[in-house]
């Protein structure tokens, strides 16, 4: 008697990765999130591979994750794979404090995001 597997938390033609610590603000990674959302794949990636923000070097990897994903693991054409969703959320915030005059400081925030990005395969793609 072992454990029972885990159920899936996406369906069966569609395959998932997760970046859990992107540097940089919820907002800014939705910002290229919402470029590549409903795209083909393919086409996702040329999107991000000449995006001008820094931030498309990270959602390239973890969408570069989610097709090897659905290729390795699932089984799934990568031709046909769309990116089905491309979801951002909060992540942990490292606070800081750097020293003023006058004996005084402020604090320096520096927030992490994560980023979940579904990958599906269609016919019609």
């Amino acid at each position: 008697m072992g454990k029972q597997a885990a159920p899936r938390r996406v369906g069966d033609k569609e395959a998932l990765a997760v970046g859990t610590t992107i540097r940089g603000s919820a907002q800014k990674l939705n910002l290229v999130a919402a470029l590549i959302r409903g795209r083909r794949v393919e086409e996702a990636l040329n999107v991000l591979s000449f995006s001008k923000r820094a931030m498309a070097v990270d959602v390239k990897k973890v969408l570069a994750s989610a097709i090897a994903n659905a290729e390795n693991n699932h089984n799934l054409d990568v031709d046909a794979l769309v990116v089905k969703e491309a979801s951002v959320g909060k992540a942990v915030t490292m606070k800081r404090f750097h020293t003023r005059g006058r004996g005084k400081s402020t604090r320096i925030v520096k927030p992490f995001s994560r980023l979940r990005i579904v990958v599906e395969e269609r016919e019609d793609a």
